[in-house]
């Protein structure tokens, strides 16, 4: 099982990022599909995720309306598109995978910098 996260970096305030998440290994459309972060000192935190059909998806109130997840079963990506991006969204993104709860996967983790 992969998950392998691209597209952190370094971003101004107001900026906008897309990460994805590339996975292999598993049986891709039957799982949810989720964004966590997690900041220096801080838990991590679920910021978005995406039912295995696409159809569903949530966000915490810290970045709803600015952060969309999607999903391309055909190419066993996830995405996450974030926008108006702040100062207190610098963070490690990680994607994660989960089937029945008995089924959790992780990837390795992006770091997301907003920073002037």
């Amino acid at each position: 099982v992969q998950l392998v996260e691209s597209g952190g970096g370094l971003v101004q305030p107001g900026g906008s990022l897309r990460l994805s998440c590339a996975a292999s290994g598993f049986t891709f459309n039957r799982y949810a599909m989720s964004w966590y972060r997690q900041a220096p000192g801080k838990e991590r935190e679920l910021v978005a995720i995406i039912s295995s059909t696409g159809r569903t998806t949530n966000y915490p109130d810290s970045v709803k309306g600015r952060f969309t997840i999607s999903r391309d079963n055909a190419k066993n990506t996830v995405y996450l598109q974030m926008n108006s991006l702040k100062p207190e969204d610098t963070a490690v993104y990680y994607c994660n995978a989960q089937m029945d709860s008995r089924y959790d996967y992780w990837g390795q983790g992006t770091q997301v910098t907003v920073s002037s």
